[in-house]
């Protein structure tokens, strides 16, 4: 199975440029990531350390990510202690969700 077989057939990435948007997700979690609790199967929240320029970053991210997988709901909130990321599907998109939540979280174990 390829890095990027998980993705979806409903993304609207063009194909060759999916590994530079894997790329910038894992380099938002290697710089940023803190946490990766997981208290419902539809919602993934990412708990990410503040620092010049980040909430930006993520809400660039995010937006670009919506715009091609309409499936995804993102919620970005700054405050004191950090920024959080929360992502939402539906049901048929769950397994996504999951490969993202691995994802993430083998960056925060090392």
């Amino acid at each position: 199975m390829s890095e990027l077989a998980w993705v979806p057939q409903s993304c609207t990435l063009p194909a060759e440029e999916r590994p530079l948007r894997v790329a910038e997700w894992d380099a938002l979690f290697a710089e940023q990531l803190a946490a990766v609790p997981r208290s419902q199967p539809l919602t993934l929240r990412l708990e990410l350390k503040d620092g010049p320029g980040v909430v930006d970053q993520v809400r660039d991210l995010a937006e670009r990510e919506g715009g091609c997988c309409s499936f995804f709901t993102f919620t970005v909130t700054a405050g004191e202690d950090g920024i959080v990321l929360d992502i939402s599907v539906d049901a048929v998109h769950e397994p996504v969700l999951d490969a993202l939540a691995v994802r993430a979280g083998e960056q925060v174990s090392r």
